[in-house]
């Protein structure tokens, strides 16, 4: 079926997909990211002898979600550590300082996808640069076939 369509067309096919391919993208990652809100809220981590005070007073952030050592997992010695693998320093109004559980940071979410988009265009594109040698070999062999036919008729 493929052979008997005209290259725009598959072109034309191929964005399309591609178009339908992102728009599931963006609306499943707005579905999960409504879901690990709600999620979140209903969830209770163990906040480690910390104060509660960001739940009540604002406060800022010293540091940023990010992954917790290895040792603080495996020995359990933050409690903050155990549930997501993840903590962030905040400082509140009043000055204390509160080490909390975070979800999975998502700069590290948005590298990994964009590592596996980069592998998978590159197969794609090696794919397409071998097929594409393949039927340049094969056509030249066609031709060099016929050629030689018409060689002998004559």
């Amino acid at each position: 079926m493929l052979e008997n369509c005209q290259r725009h067309h598959m072109v034309l096919g191929l964005t399309a997909l591609t178009l339908v391919t992102i728009l599931v993208l963006i609306i499943e990652s707005r579905y999960a990211a409504e879901g690990s809100l709600a999620r979140r809220r209903g969830q209770q981590f163990v906040i480690e002898n910390n104060s509660t005070c960001w739940r009540h007073e604002s406060y800022t952030v010293v540091q940023e979600c990010h992954p917790c050592s290895e040792f603080d997992i495996v020995s359990r010695s933050l409690g903050v550590c155990i549930h997501t693998h993840y903590k962030e320093v905040l400082r509140c109004k009043s000055g204390e300082i509160v080490t909390k559980s975070c979800d999975r940071v998502a700069l590290i979410e948005q590298r990994n996808f964009i590592k596996f988009e980069a592998m998978a265009f590159v197969l794609g594109v090696l794919s397409y640069l071998v097929s594409y040698a393949r039927d340049r070999i094969l056509s030249r062999r066609n031709y060099m076939r016929i050629e030689r036919q018409l060689n002998r008729v004559q």
